[in-house]
């Protein structure tokens, strides 16, 4: 068996989720040729286990301080590059192509009518779960952006439909969490705006990475480039982490047991309909802007909690290199009746909430 695995590299979340799937099936059977698109060749780092992988410029959206650019997104998609690059990837020798929200992959299966299955938090939007829909623009963009005839979605709860857990596994270290500090990873935001909501908090101390940071201190704020060794260092030395409403760093926070508060990117769904989850879920706390008020109170009486998932990424690749033809439903059920979710029985307001959610 051989696969065509494309993943959108524009956030690390995706790439993160990609190798946790490229180590278990490099155990099984089956030869995997990764392709990435979303960011330039420079800005990827750790990629070992992807072996000699390919690059496509791809789609992708432009932020700035916190938000999306509408216009600077469309004078960065390049249209008729990511045609030709649809049109030329040759699928004839692989079996089954995997996107993971990677359009280039996705839209090439769908044109040579390639069989492919969808992977990743997206697809979890297809069913009817807590989410922000937004207009009509954001939700073509979800389904068509990079569309799959099979699709599994990824969330942190089953919320009654056949979705998957989370892929996002948590390296084990002996690692006792340092009371009063803090991992932030705020990608979208400027810096300037990261140290001015930090800088007051002196009896705390905030790790925080960001691809534009300059390594080195300034008083509480301890500044980082991406690296992936050192962040998840700091990740299990933290007590809380502060970063995006992304899917994946969030996953891996609730494993650990940490306390989280998640920023939405302004006018991202996604993030948006994540926000609302943690919220629902009473798994975070969610702050509109970057508010020191809002930090402060989350410092003084946020609780963490701890949600333990199973090993998604064996389960999936087994059912992949099976054919991808067993019922998702049944997969869904067996992974989440091995996770262990904290106690939702209770009459408080977030399990009313989702209790009525489900029951519609």
């Amino acid at each position: 068996m051989k696969i065509l695995y494309g993943v959108q590299g524009t956030g690390n979340g995706h790439i993160t989720r990609a190798r946790a799937m490229a180590q278990e099936l490099a155990k099984l059977d089956v030869a995997v040729d990764y392709l990435f698109s979303g960011r330039t060749a420079d800005k990827f780092f750790d990629m070992e286990v992807f072996g000699d992988y390919q690059l496509r410029h791809g789609l992708t959206f432009a932020t700035r301080e916190g938000r999306i650019r509408p216009l600077a997104t469309a004078a960065n998609a390049r249209f008729l590059q990511f045609c030709r690059d649809v049109r030329a990837l040759d699928l004839a020798p692989y079996d089954l192509v995997i996107t993971d929200f990677e359009p280039v992959t996705a839209w090439a299966a769908r044109l040579a009518k390639k069989k492919a299955v969808g992977l990743g938090h997206q697809y979890a939007f297809f069913h009817s779960i807590p989410q922000h829909h937004g207009g009509p623009l954001q939700q073509a963009i979800l389904r068509y952006f990079a569309p799959a005839p099979v699709s599994i979605g990824l969330h942190w709860h089953h919320f009654g439909q056949p979705i998957l857990p989370p892929i996002a596994p948590v390296e084990a270290r002996a690692e006792t969490p340092r009371r009063h500090h803090c991992l932030v990873y705020l990608p979208f935001e400027s810096t300037e705006a990261i140290r001015a909501l930090l800088s007051a908090f002196t009896t705390y101390q905030f790790s925080v990475y960001h691809p534009e940071a300059v390594p080195g201190s300034e008083g509480n704020i301890h500044w980082y480039r991406p690296s992936r060794d050192g962040f998840q260092r700091d990740l299990h030395r933290s007590e809380g982490v502060i970063c995006n409403a992304g899917f994946e760093l969030s996953s891996e926070v609730l494993q650990l047991g940490r306390k989280l508060l998640v920023k939405p990117v302004h006018g991202q769904s996604e993030q948006y309909s994540n926000a609302l989850a943690l919220d629902l879920l009473g798994y975070g706390h969610v702050m509109k802007t970057l508010s020191a008020n809002s930090v402060a109170q989350w410092l003084e009486s946020a609780c963490a909690t701890r949600v333990v998932y199973p090993n998604v990424a064996q389960a999936v690749a087994r059912w992949l290199v099976a054919g991808a033809q067993g019922s998702i439903r049944e997969l869904a059920d067996n992974l989440w009746a091995a996770t262990q979710m904290p106690d939702m029985t209770g009459a408080t307001r977030t399990d009313r909430m989702l209790n009525h959610f489900i029951a519609e």
